[in-house]
């Protein structure tokens, strides 16, 4: 069953594959141009440790697989988007090049804000930075528990230690 797709040229189109999300321009014509790590593919593997990527013009179809999509042209209340026109073409210019890639500071999310939008953003990173941070903020706050609860520990130990002592004095004096 064929999907039906109403996009227009200059959209960012988000594929959802699972735990993470690939983006690509649309250009019309059911095609896209994106960007590709090396060793990856159109349609869904994900190359983590690849520092280049091609920009590829492929089909809708091919890029998107069995995955799910939509247009997300997710800042568009917060930044003005290029002229389709200008996006269109300057995607265009881009096929074939090779790039550098980096899945934290330039990734598929990056190259397409970049085109529609003239800035190189991914809320994929930004958002896994702030869970990044949150946990590591959770994990510093149990360590500091731990940390705290252990001090603690240690000094009603040794204020215990220190009472019985005592009272070893006073039994020790009282019976001499």
């Amino acid at each position: 069953m064929a999907r039906t797709f109403n996009g227009k040229p200059g959209d960012l189109i988000q594929i959802f594959r699972g735990s993470y999300q690939h983006w690509a321009v649309y250009i019309g014509g059911q095609m896209v141009v994106h960007l590709v790590p090396e060793g990856g593919q159109s349609s869904g593997s994900f190359e983590l440790l690849s520092s280049r990527a091609e920009v590829k013009r492929e089909k809708l179809t091919d890029v998107v697989g069995h995955h799910h999509f939509k247009v997300n042209n997710l800042k568009d209340e917060e930044y003005d988007a290029r002229d389709p026109s200008i996006i269109v073409k300057e995607a265009c210019e881009m096929v074939g090049r090779v790039l550098s890639y980096s899945v934290v500071s330039y990734n598929c999310e990056h190259f397409a804000a970049d085109l529609r939008y003239g800035k190189a953003e991914s809320r994929q990173v930004q958002t896994a930075g702030l869970i990044t941070g949150v946990v590591a903020v959770g994990v510093l706050a149990a360590l500091g528990a731990a940390l705290f609860s252990s001090l603690s520990s240690k000094e009603e130990q040794k204020e215990e230690e220190e009472d019985y002592r005592k009272r070893r004095r006073r039994q020790h004096q009282h019976w001499h």
